[in-house]
């Protein structure tokens, strides 16, 4: 748990103790704010200040469109493997650009709408940077 609540806080550019408090209450550890806030030494006015804008990176990125770039190998095939892993997910394309390849790499983006992704649009891009062939993965903008 505390990965989790350190991951969140750095996510979301807040101390800690916030997102543990939202933590303690969204997973039932805690059954009231004044618990919450008293297990994590912050204010109530504090935490119903800050506790719309805690929320983890997958409640973030559900029903928004997010342009992902990656590095690719010149490798004949690879963008359709990739298009077929959007597609797996449940990620509906709006854009694609490509680079011209150069010195065995070009440079992709694509926009999607990632309403629809089953599994998590984390989960999205470790499948993405686990394909052989992809050098790189990573959000741009969303």
């Amino acid at each position: 748990m505390e990965k989790l609540i350190q991951q969140l806080s750095a996510e979301l550019n807040c101390p800690a103790n916030y997102a543990e408090a939202k933590w303690l209450l969204e997973n039932g550890e805690v059954a009231t704010v004044g618990e919450a806030t008293k297990a994590t030494d912050i204010s109530r006015s504090a935490f119903y200040k800050y506790r719309d804008s805690i929320a983890p990176f997958e409640n973030l990125m559900a029903g928004r469109i997010l342009t992902f770039q990656l590095i690719l190998r010149d490798v004949s095939g690879l963008l359709s493997a990739i298009l077929s892993v959007f597609a797996q997910y449940g990620a509906n394309i709006l854009t694609i650009n490509q680079t011209i390849p150069s010195t065995g790499t070009a440079s992709v983006t694509v926009s999607a709408e990632t309403n629809g992704v089953s599994e998590g649009v984390e989960a999205l891009l470790r499948a993405l940077a686990a394909m052989k062939g992809v050098l790189k993965a990573e959000i741009l903008a969303g």
